[in-house]
């Protein structure tokens, strides 16, 4: 069994999305002999936004129409996050930012390092509210996770993980990713959305017996 998951990491429900397929793959090993693979890919919900990004209240403010609905938003989103044991605190969060070089950090990095990136992003940045478009930053993730961060940092200025992520980029439009977090099993069927993780193991069954 094998998952592409194409998400962005300042995206909240991707965050609960891949909490949720935590817990589908522990029941799925529960009651399969079938191993599943994961491969995370990149997505930007903004690829307009300036390298720098801009202000997350300006932003979310935007997007929700006001700011009334920004914070019942965030409500809604904490306690949706809460209800699967993940954690938000979007009063430390005070920057958007562009994704670009989060997704490059996650690219360049081994395969079985990757989702251990995609989960250091994420706590960063709705936990710790530290801004991932700072090269800097990211660089300090990386050596969280135990690699060298002036290796890091070369690859990352040389360029390094730009034409990974523009491959998913374009895989994801060329699927009709609209939305994310966006899973597709064996390449057979696609599912968008932070579904619960009996759905996401229901799917998991479907592709594997093809109905």
């Amino acid at each position: 069994m094998h998952i592409d998951l194409y998400s962005d990491v300042v995206c909240p429900w991707c965050r609960i999305g891949k909490q949720n397929l935590a817990r589908a793959l522990e029941k799925w090993a529960q009651i399969n002999d079938e191993p599943v693979t994961v491969s995370y890919h990149a997505y930007q919900l903004d690829p307009d936004l300036p390298e720098e990004g801009s202000s997350f209240k300006e932003v979310m403010t935007r997007k929700a129409g006001g700011p009334e609905s920004m914070r019942r938003g965030i409500e809604h989103l904490t306690g949706a996050g809460a209800a699967v044991g993940v954690t938000f605190h979007f009063d430390k969060i005070s920057r958007m930012p562009n994704t670009r070089l989060a997704h490059r950090l996650v690219a360049i990095l081994p395969e079985d390092s990757r989702e251990t990136a995609v989960e250091a992003l994420f706590k960063a940045y709705f936990e710790e509210g530290i801004d991932i478009a700072q090269m800097h930053e990211i660089i300090a993730i990386a050596e969280r996770l135990g690699f060298d961060g002036a290796a890091t940092r070369t690859r990352l200025e040389q360029g390094e993980g730009a034409e990974s992520v523009d491959a998913d980029l374009k895989r994801a439009q060329q699927i009709g990713v609209t939305g994310v977090p966006f899973f597709v099993f064996n390449n057979r069927y696609a599912l968008s959305g932070a579904y619960p993780a009996e759905e996401l193991l229901g799917l998991m069954g479907g592709a594997r017996s093809g109905t």
